[in-house]
């Protein structure tokens, strides 16, 4: 029998099927348009526009289904599950309005103080008028983006995980929501939460005959793209790491223990018996590609022996400001010296942030999470085998390409039960 893994991200979703080997059997990929990515219309279709890009021999063997979405994209929704508002979108920061009610409803240090918090978005859609302060209208629910997309398999109330619901509140350590907001006038509102991966209920009848889907197949809570991604490099041990080199630098850790630092936006995702650590930087692939095209920096990379340091001490920022590992706002960006030589200026760029990483984990290690012992890559950055070697180099550690990077593929591996890999 399969697992289905569908990946919601920002430019469009993704599937892959795999089978009990962990094998990829089917996979598609359909794109979103700009006014698409805040549209659950668009993500219905999207997600059956995956589904019927599926072979009919693939669907008829699905076992198990789980969703992943951005992190922190909410809507709200009526009784029957249809929505009341556009949905917020992860990077809306809109909840800087409501900053005072945050700060008056939450510790002073806690997650959700973020602008772009679930939480922030909830309390800025009851500014605008949407319910009085007695309670929000019976029936109404705030989902995240993968909750709302696998209730249209399952036809059930909405359903979250721990993994979506750490940015509306959701105490982590204690498997519950805190007292707080159990005594907040739109408890209501919270959806309840499962571990990630676990089973809902089954496939609604009416989707399973429509798609040639078992009807007992199951559909399972999801979780967030980046954790995802990180389910899909088949990271199990603890001091394994993955670095993503996207367009910024992300970093996650695989902990025994939880630590948390919010002041350099270090915070720690539930994991099974085990906990994720990570803490991302403004440097990143952005930087490189604002001086090189694609093609020179492969080029240049080429020409670039990675076991001798160019002596180039570089602090890659396009704009000041970073919050780690270095908490300052108004950071300046260190490019100079400027070497007239291409290679070498690529070369200090690459070291520049392969130093931070290495600082990176090391500030996690300085908080309490275990030494990194092995780093994989993900991202873009994790095809340029120069910056690989220099990365080994600078972090003392082993540093593989992770297998794959495909979050709708970590997806799948949760839904088969890929939490009880990394503890129960």
């Amino acid at each position: 029998m399969y697992s289905l893994g569908i990946d919601f991200g920002t430019s469009g979703a993704r599937s892959i099927v795999i089978d009990p080997h962990k094998t990829i059997v089917a996979e598609s990929r359909v794109s979103f348009i700009q006014q698409d990515r805040g549209c659950p219309h668009a993500w219905r279709s999207a997600l059956e526009d995956l589904l019927a890009a599926l072979p009919d021999r693939v669907r008829s063997c699905l076992e198990r289904i789980a969703i992943n979405g951005t992190s922190g994209t909410v809507l709200l929704c009526n009784e029957q599950g249809q929505p009341v508002t556009d949905p917020l979108l992860y990077d809306d920061d809109r909840g800087q309005a409501v900053k005072a009610q945050l700060q008056e409803l939450a510790p002073g240090d806690h997650l959700v103080q973020s602008s772009t918090s679930s939480l922030a978005k909830l309390l800025w859609w009851q500014r605008e008028g949407l319910w009085d302060n007695a309670a929000p209208p019976p029936g109404w629910q705030l989902l995240h983006q993968a909750d709302w997309l696998a209730m249209q398999l399952h036809g059930q109330r909405g359903v979250s995980d721990y993994h979506n619901a750490l940015k509306l509140g959701y105490d982590v350590e204690r498997l519950c929501y805190p007292q707080w907001l159990n005594q907040s006038h739109f408890v209501s509102l919270l959806p309840p939460v499962l571990t990630p991966g676990a089973p809902i209920a089954p496939v609604q009848p009416i989707v399973a005959d429509r798609w040639g889907i078992p009807r007992t197949c199951q559909i399972c809570t999801g979780t967030t793209d980046s954790i995802a991604a990180f389910l899909a490099s088949g990271v199990t041990q603890t001091g394994e790491a993955v670095t993503s080199l996207g367009s910024t630098l992300v970093l996650k850790l695989l902990s025994d223990r939880f630590v948390q630092d919010l002041n350099l936006g270090i915070y720690s995702h539930r994991l099974g018996s085990r906990w994720l650590v990570g803490g991302a930087s403004n440097t990143g692939g952005a930087v490189l590609s604002h001086f090189f095209t694609p093609a020179a920096l492969a080029a240049l990379s080429e020409q670039i022996d990675p076991a001798v340091p160019s002596g180039l001490e570089y602090y890659p920022l396009l704009k000041p400001g970073d919050r780690f590992p270095l908490n300052d706002p108004h950071l300046a960006p260190c490019l100079e010296p400027r070497p007239a030589d291409p290679r070498l200026f690529l070369q200090g760029l690459l070291e520049g942030i392969a130093r931070i990483e290495a600082q990176g984990y090391q500030c996690l290690s300085d908080r309490g999470a275990p030494p990194v012992q092995r780093v994989y890559t993900a991202g873009g950055g994790a095809q340029n085998g120069t910056w690989t070697k220099i990365r080994a180099r600078l972090l003392g550690v082993p540093v593989l390409t992770s297998a794959q990077s495909e979050a709708a593929y970590g997806t799948a591996l949760l839904g088969m039960g890929m939490m009880g890999m990394v503890g129960p």
